[in-house]
């Protein structure tokens, strides 16, 4: 059931591209038609953090995305990252309480890399609203970080923000907003990777966080 709402999201926001109108009269003006992002954490984990700590997620992400108008916006995610323990342990579990003792941590990592899609409707002013799909495909390591399996998700994730661009002619842009994630299961996952995912859940709610842009 899980599989099947991922799926039939990925539809969904699929078919925003096709509502693309072709008629360049009809077209809305846009003060930028392209932007780029990236989560402020990526710069960060690349400058402050060690890369090769056992609790880095070596976390790249890039949003690339097409102004369709005034109100609509569609792009392209490509993201990779690195997990050391499950997603799924969310604040009020004791989130910082089991990073520093350490007993949920995985017996080794999983990297996920995917290229998704995004949906993004600007409500108010600044204001927006977006989905995020995500296929992902996965490969488990050992502590030695010789590998182990492959495996695959879809991931999703839901954003409620606000766009506070700036500069002369407004290229740049924060955006701080608010995500929860779902994702599904993954079915191949080795046995001590699986037994620690399936204690926890497959969503994360109310992570905060600031993405930072370029138009042009």
């Amino acid at each position: 059931m899980k599989n099947l709402f991922a799926i039939l999201l990925f539809s969904c926001t699929l078919s925003a591209f096709a509502q693309t109108n072709s008629s360049e009269s009809n077209e809305t003006e846009v003060a930028h038609k392209w932007r780029v992002s990236i989560p402020y954490f990526v710069p960060e984990g690349l400058i402050v953090d060690s890369w090769n700590d056992h609790t880095n997620t070596q976390h790249l992400e890039i949003h690339i995305k097409r102004n369709l108008d005034n109100k609509n916006i569609v792009g392209v995610k490509l993201a990779s990252w690195r997990l050391f323990q499950p997603m799924g342990i969310t604040w009020w579990d004791g989130l910082l309480d089991k990073l520093e003792a350490k007993s949920e941590y995985y017996p080794g990592h999983v990297r996920a890399t995917g290229i998704g899609i995004t949906y993004q409707r600007m409500l108010w002013k600044g204001l927006f609203a977006t989905v995020e799909v995500l296929p992902q495909f996965q490969t488990y390591t050992d502590l030695d970080d010789e590998k182990i399996g492959n495996g695959f998700k879809i991931y999703t994730s839901y954003h409620l923000g606000y766009n506070i661009a700036f500069g002369k002619k407004k290229h740049f842009f924060i955006e701080p907003q608010v995500n929860c994630m779902l994702w599904t299961s993954d079915k191949n996952a080795p046995d001590g990777f699986k037994q620690l995912d399936d204690h926890w859940r497959n969503y994360f709610l109310f992570e905060p966080q600031i993405y930072l842009g370029w138009n042009f």
